[in-house]
């Protein structure tokens, strides 16, 4: 199935743009595939979003985004390689991708947050792809949820950039609107 290209970045692309290129996107429909399960894929996605197999780096981008779009997580939290004749486990150290770059558009309850992923995606955070932020050693850790239980962790350069949109904002708790979703920039509970 032909993919279209990943863009290289979101600064030359309005928010209508980056909406049409999600949409666009068309991905295997995994949710449907149950093959019985077949193994290990020998196979990790580090926490800096590093694809490995047989411990060595993959090298090659458009072989990671391949995998990529046949990746499901099970609702037992394991995170699986799927295909209509197997399902093989993939070790993810923390999350399935990495958001390493964020464009906002609007203020306010008009503010629109559209994040490029490590994998090419780009996904506009709101109610269906809503930003959590989970209690760590180094303080809050922000995600982002891409889909089917699958999450991006928000690199930290762009929590930073969140932070300075925030702060301009002075919201109350702080945090940022998104696609008509508030998004305190708090730790859970």
């Amino acid at each position: 199935m032909p993919m279209a290209p990943a863009p290289e970045d979101l600064a030359g692309l309005s928010l209508a743009d980056i909406a049409r290129l999600a949409e666009e996107k068309t991905l295997p429909p995994v949710e449907k595939w149950n093959p019985l399960h077949c193994g290990d894929s020998a196979m990790r996605i580090g926490r800096d979003g590093t694809w490995y197999h047989e411990g060595s780096p993959i090298g090659r981008p458009a072989m990671v985004r391949l995998f990529s779009t046949i990746l499901r997580r099970e609702p037992d939290g394991r995170h699986v390689l799927v295909t209509p004749v197997e399902k093989l486990d993939i070790e993810v150290e923390d999350a399935a991708f990495v958001a390493v770059e964020v464009k906002s558009e609007g203020a306010g309850r008009d503010r629109r947050l559209a994040f490029r992923l490590n994998v090419g995606d780009v996904v506009v955070a709101g109610g269906e792809h809503p930003i959590v932020f989970r209690s760590g050693d180094d303080g809050p850790l922000p995600y982002l949820a891409v889909r089917g239980g699958l999450e991006a962790r928000i690199a930290r350069p762009v929590y930073y950039e969140l932070a300075e949109l925030a702060i301009e904002e002075g919201a109350v708790p702080a945090g940022l609107w998104s696609d008509g979703a508030f998004f305190a920039m708090e730790a859970a509970a």
